[in-house]
């Protein structure tokens, strides 16, 4: 599809999150378990049999339910890094464990895990990233929330020579055909998205 037709990652943003508003209760339970069985085999996959940080965030709201997927890791021996939003867009990270603590950041609106934050160093060690999206194309690319925070993140993890599998977080919907999501110079191409449905991976 030529660019110039191609709706915009505003509109595409907005569609799907008209869609999952209507979601029930009994719909996102069903969806976090899902997102759970398939996430921890690719994680696993990732670490080689081996105990490893990944780095995560708490879907809240209508996304895609990942608390347990955040257990799941957990109880499987890895360690986990959820994302604080910063001023000036930036991320720091703190980790997870089942017994932390969650205040509402004061830059985004979503839930942050309270404790020592960490930088780019920290998820240096990482062996993969869970990210949030609303969107992604069979190309890999993903629309984020809209903040511009996972943006400015990867871009400078990519100048710094950081090049994390990724793994975008989408209910089954939300994947669309190769090419139908603009890409700018910024964006980073995601290798796999995790659905309730399964996991699909992008040669």
């Amino acid at each position: 599809m030529p660019t110039g037709t191609m709706p915009s990652k505003d509109v595409i943003r907005s569609q799907h999150r008209q869609i999952r508003a209507t979601m029930t209760a009994t719909d996102l339970a069903k969806a976090g378990d899902g997102i759970a069985t398939h996430g921890l085999p690719w994680a696993e996959a990732i670490a080689a049999g081996k105990q490893a940080i990944f780095t995560a965030y708490l879907g809240v709201d209508y996304e895609p339910p990942t608390l347990p997927l955040l257990h799941a890791l957990h109880e499987a021996g890895h360690s986990i890094l959820l994302p604080v939003c910063e001023p000036d867009r930036e991320l720091s990270w703190v980790f997870w464990t089942p017994d932390s603590e969650f205040v509402r950041s004061r830059y985004a609106p979503i839930q942050e895990p309270a404790g020592e934050r960490h930088g780019l160093d920290t998820v240096r060690t990482a062996a993969g990233m869970f990210m949030p999206a609303t969107a992604v194309d069979r190309s890999g690319n993903r629309i984020g929330q809209g903040g511009g925070y996972y943006d400015k993140f990867l871009a400078a993890a990519n100048a710094g020579g950081l090049h994390l599998p990724k793994a975008a977080i989408i209910y089954d919907s939300e994947l669309l055909p190769a090419q139908t999501i603009p890409a700018e110079d910024f964006d980073r191409p995601v290798e796999a998205v995790l659905m309730p449905s399964g996991l699909v991976a992008f040669a």
